[in-house]
């Protein structure tokens, strides 16, 4: 009987949101929130497995967007202010809740926990960066990269150059991150059309993730169905998502966070008390938010919600990760015994659900990972590019194109909330393609410069978070804004190509504000 292998894989993003123009910016909340919530609680949890020699390795995407961030000195300071913010309004809950002794109690489980995230943070002289390369280099963690601003690829068919510096930009900067290439790339949206592999191939990206029905409707149909990745007829390997490991997880009727006992993500401390209170915890606009003190439990969908209960939560995370591993051996029993090759399973999921939406889920990470490696010997833990050094030979087949987007195609980043952008993107990429391709015959030194700024513009406006964001109607003025601002500016630099006069104020004020990707190579774009 074949062993299974079973690869988790973490897609860790946000879009690039840097607003030095603002002392504070709501939006860069998302930042601060995932380092306080995610990305440092996994990091912790990883680093103690690696310590402990444990049999796990898993695979996360952290994407260039998110590695700029992490690295920006702007941003860790200001991620630095936002957890002694949060550290302070604990203390503060800590007193006012005082005569609750269930209330207090909580207060004190985040204070606790704010001063923890606090100071493991300033010990990593507020870098997260190097400790997930470090996991990296010892074995345990492969990371991936993903487009330079997580592009909706297939939607900028129409010029390849657009497709090819998203890729191509994204390696070299993972490469300036981690000290080398990444073997698989993340495709944003798991958004894919044939043809893409031409790209990853110049890149030397060996494998890429879509959706099961982009290989369960491939020519010719695959043989093990999603259970085995394939070679396309380019050369890149594809891996399909698993739907049924990731229906447990995700599904809002039937997922794991929707459990009563786990903290309700809504109901924060921000919304309920008192702005006058609030206010020198805040911003300086002063603006309610998310402040991540909870204090309540999932309970139901009425505004009536009964005390989080922290042994509770714990309780039903090593439940649903003991379920999660049962489910794992069912699903992966038949397929040993029936299958000539190992049977592969692959879990991809957004990183930022575990820890900032679902409170507990590092918690239930920890436990499946531990279970899996020291509880069962039905499957091990692997990654993609380990699973591609030990099984050569795959059968070869033509992906079709599609996304794992609502109705499996571009439906969410085209449509009428967003399709208006569409016609500037392509006008922008264009003139990009153009101008590199002149400044090829003809070089000075601020018309490189200019150039290099225009492809940083261009990149950021082609984010499909944008698109998302106006689609869901979360943030979608900001979104707009967003992809108008960069458009506008690359629109400026442009005409000063065109007229043949410098701008230089206006240069260094857009690579001051979007100063992502400090040695980008225009030269893509030829």
């Amino acid at each position: 009987m074949k062993k299974g292998k079973f690869a988790l894989l973490l897609h860790a993003h946000l879009p690039y949101v840097r607003h030095p123009e603002h002392e504070d910016f709501l939006e860069e909340d998302w930042f601060y929130e995932a380092i306080a919530e995610t990305y440092l609680p996994l990091l912790r949890i990883f680093e103690r497995l690696a310590d402990e020699g444990a049999p796990v390795r898993l695979t996360m995407s952290i994407t260039p967007t998110l590695g700029a961030m992490m690295e920006d000195p702007l941003l860790q300071d200001r991620a630095a202010r936002h957890l002694e913010r949060s550290v302070a309004l604990a203390e503060s809950e800590v007193r006012r809740t005082g005569d609750n002794a269930a209330t207090n109690a909580l207060a004190r489980f985040y204070l606790d926990r704010f001063r923890t995230v606090r100071d493991d943070y300033e010990s990593r002289g507020r870098r997260l960066i190097p400790g997930f390369r470090r996991l990296q280099d010892a074995g345990f963690l492969e990371i991936i990269t993903c487009a330079a601003t997580h592009g909706f690829l297939p939607l900028m068919a129409d010029y390849p150059e657009a497709i090819r510096a998203q890729i191509m930009v994204a390696r070299d900067y993972h490469r300036k991150l981690f000290g080398r290439n990444p073997s698989g790339i993340w495709l944003p949206e798991c958004a894919y059309f044939p043809g893409i592999e031409k790209y990853l191939r110049e890149a030397d990206l060996k494998w890429f993730v879509i959706d099961a029905h982009g290989l369960m409707f491939g020519r010719p149909q695959p043989r093990f169905a999603i259970y085995a990745p394939c070679y396309t007829p380019e050369g890149p390997a594809a891996f399909a998502r698993d739907r049924d490991s990731s229906r447990q997880v995700w599904s809002q009727e039937e997922g794991y966070p929707g459990d009563p006992a786990y903290r309700d993500f809504y109901r924060d401390i921000g919304y309920d008390l008192p702005l006058d209170y609030l206010r020198p915890f805040l911003g300086k606009d002063g603006q309610r938010k998310f402040t991540g003190l909870k204090y309540h439990r999932i309970t139901g969908r009425t505004s009536e919600k009964e005390l989080y209960h922290r042994p509770w939560a714990e309780g039903a995370a090593d439940a649903h990760a003991a379920d999660f591993l049962s489910n794992r051996i069912r699903q992966f029993e038949p397929l040993c015994a029936e299958m000539p090759v190992d049977p592969l399973i692959l879990s991809p999921y957004d990183a930022e659900l575990f820890g900032h939406w679902w409170f507990e889920g590092p918690e239930f990470l920890d436990k499946f990972l531990r279970k899996a490696a020291y509880d069962q010997q039905v499957f091990e833990l692997t990654t993609p590019t380990q699973y591609l050094a030990e099984n050569e030979i795959l059968q070869v087949v033509q992906p079709c194109a599609s996304s794992w987007g609502n109705k499996g195609y571009w439906e969410v980043w085209l449509e009428q909330s967003n399709a208006w952008i569409y016609p500037h993107l392509h006008e922008a990429a264009r003139r990009m393609i153009e101008t590199a391709r002149a400044l090829a015959r003809t070089r000075t030194a601020w018309r490189e410069e200019t150039v290099q700024q225009m492809g940083r513009e261009l990149l950021l406006a082609q984010s499909s978070d944008w698109a998302f964001l106006m689609r869901t109607g979360t943030a979608k003025d900001y979104a707009a804004r967003r992809t108008k601002d960069h458009l506008l500016r690359f629109n400026r630099l442009y005409e000063t190509l065109v007229r043949g006069r410098p701008d230089k104020d206006f240069l260094v004020a857009c690579r001051e504000r979007d100063n992502i990707f400090p040695d980008l190579e225009w030269r893509y774009y030829i």
